[in-house]
């Protein structure tokens, strides 16, 4: 499978959304093949289809003095939040196509998305930070002797899996995959305090709390193209 790998660099989370459609619709035409988009978003929140606005522990002063937009979307989960220092990846693919009764393609959801954490987890591997995925739960974890030595966490944090990339997808009419995955590079740490990420109390961590000194974020694009054309078998 040809892919398509497009860097945006720093883009507003509304217009990526709209880039979505937009490249969604020629890949369901058979117009633009398989396509994925790596990008950092300015701060901004966003809820999907489960989310629940307790989740959520700033007040509308706190957002505004951070500088934070929020919005709510069409993907699963709950609240997360994307900013600068965080690699965001939409991958756009055709999972299915609609049958001649237009009813929704039977797609393999789960499949799918335990595809993107063994992407996640095999680029992961190549920083040499070992991480897996958890029972019924989505994303990608680090366990607590990976991140001991993490200077900011809390020590009660340390007895639980880290969260360290997120996950929340959606398979439209056509069949083509929307959002995607975040994967914690160096972002700001200090605003996943204004949420209960994806409504979990674990801890959330950055591959700049594992390394000294975190790498550089177009290493980071680098393996996780090259783990992403390994698991979707892409060239």
């Amino acid at each position: 499978m040809k892919l398509d790998v497009i860097d945006l660099g720093l883009i507003g989370y509304e217009r990526a959304w709209k880039l979505q459609d937009a490249y969604a619709a020629e890949i369901a035409e058979g117009k633009r093949p398989p396509t994925l988009l790596l990008l950092e978003h300015p701060h901004v929140y966003t809820f999907g289809r489960r989310g629940k606005a307790e989740n959520m522990l700033w007040d509308e002063e706190q957002l505004k003095t951070k500088g934070i937009s929020i919005h709510w979307v069409d993907r699963g989960g709950d609240v997360t939040y994307h900013g600068p220092g965080q690699l965001v990846g939409y991958p756009l693919i055709s999972l299915g196509r609609v049958d001649a009764k237009n009813k929704l393609p039977e797609v393999d959801y789960v499949g799918y998305v335990r595809r993107l954490e063994k992407m996640l987890i095999g680029a992961l591997m190549h920083f040499g930070i070992a991480a897996g995925q958890r029972s019924a739960l989505t994303g990608v974890w680090v366990q607590p002797d990976v991140y001991s030595r993490c200077p900011r966490c809390r020590p009660e944090d340390k007895e639980k899996p880290a969260k360290i990339a997120a996950i929340g997808v959606k398979v439209d009419a056509r069949g083509v995959s929307r959002h995607g995955f975040a994967l914690n590079v160096n972002p700001d740490m200090e605003y996943w305090d204004g949420i209960i990420a994806c409504g979990l109390s674990e801890p959330v961590v950055s591959l700049a709390d594992l390394l000294d000194p975190a790498p550089a974020m177009e290493d980071v694009k680098e393996k996780i193209t090259l783990a992403f054309r390994e698991v979707f078998e892409c060239n």
